[in-house]
C-alpha cells in the first residue's frame, strides 16, 4: 500500500502519467474521423489526471466518462474540468478498466492512451468491443516494437515488464481477429516521452524525496523511474507507443 501511495504522489503532480501529447491526441481524432458535427458518448479508460480527456472535450461535442482506479487522479481531473468550464462534458469516475459497467452498444468511442497494458492489449480490445456501437471507434496507444530485430538487453527487459509487446503488424492482426477494421496507426515521437513525460517527472524527484524524508521506499521508486528513463534513452530506436485507431465491424 505504501508503494502505491508514494507512486501516486510521484505522478499526480504532472500533467501526464505516461507518454503522449495534445498534437498526437488530435491526430488520432482526425484519423478516427471524429468532429463536432457528431454528438458522441466516449469512455476514456485509464485517463490518469485527464490530459487526453480534456483534449477530447475541447475538440468534440461529447459526453466523456473518464475512468481511472486512482481516486487522487480522478479528483485532479474533476478540478481541471471545472477550471476549464468542461464539467458538463466530462464525468470522472473511479473504477477499473477491467470491470466496466457500460451496456452493450452504448459507446461511440473508447479511448485509452497508455493504459491498456494494465490488462493486456488482447484482453482489452476483446473485452471492450461489446460496449461499442457498430462502427464505433477504438483508439488506444500501446507499447510497440519498431523493428523486427533488437538487442537481447531490450528484448529481455520488455519480456519481463510486458510480454505482450509486439510489432505493429501483429497488433493490427489482433485487432482484425477481434472484429475491428483498422483506420489508422502512427508512432508517438520522442518528445512525447522526454519533453511531455520523463523530464517533468525528473524535475519532481528532489521534491518527492525530500517530502518523504529520503526513505528507502521513495528512493527505490525514483531509482526504478531513472532506470526506465535510461532504458528509453538507450533503446528508443527499437520501441515506442503505437497509436492504433480502429472501428468495430
Amino acid at each position: 500500500m505504501e508503494n502505491l501511495e508514494l507512486l501516486i504522489d510521484l505522478h499526480q503532480h504532472n500533467d501526464r502519467q505516461g507518454p503522449g501529447g495534445i498534437p498526437e491526441t488530435e491526430r488520432a481524432i482526425t484519423l478516427a474521423a471524429l468532429d463536432k458535427s457528431q454528438h458522441l458518448k466516449i469512455a476514456d479508460l485509464g485517463c490518469g489526471t485527464g490530459a487526453s480527456t480534456l483534449c477530447l472535450a475541447h475538440k468534440l461535442d461529447a459526453e466523456i466518462i473518464a475512468v481511472d482506479f486512482i481516486p487522487e487522479f480522478i479528483e485532479i481531473l474533476r478540478r481541471n474540468a471545472e477550471a476549464s468550464n468542461l464539467s458538463q462534458h466530462i464525468h470522472p469516475k473511479v473504477g477499473s478498466i477491467d470491470d466496466l459497467a457500460f451496456a452493450d452498444n452504448e459507446l461511440d468511442v473508447i479511448w485509452s492512451e497508455g493504459a491498456i497494458y494494465n490488462i493486456g492489449f488482447e484482453q482489452g480490445i476483446n473485452d471492450w468491443r461489446p460496449f461499442l456501437k457498430p462502427k464505433g471507434v477504438l483508439a488506444v496507444s500501446e507499447i510497440t516494437w519498431l523493428t523486427d530485430h533488437r538487442p537481447d538487453e531490450i528484448q529481455s527487459y520488455w519480456d519481463s515488464q510486458y510480454p505482450e509487446i509486439d510489432t505493429a503488424s501483429s497488433k493490427i492482426k489482433l485487432l482484425e481477429e477481434a472484429g475491428y477494421a483498422p483506420l489508422g496507426y502512427f508512432v508517438l515521437p520522442e518528445h512525447c516521452w522526454l519533453d511531455n513525460y520523463y523530464h517533468p517527472l525528473q524535475r519532481r524527484f528532489d521534491a518527492f524525496l525530500s517530502c518523504h524524508a529520503n526513505s528507502d521506499v521513495a528512493q527505490t521508486l525514483v531509482e526504478a523511474e531513472m532506470k526506465e528513463i535510461e532504458v528509453f534513452e538507450k533503446f528508443k530506436a527499437y520501441f515506442s507507443y503505437g497509436f492504433y485507431i480502429a472501428s468495430k465491424r
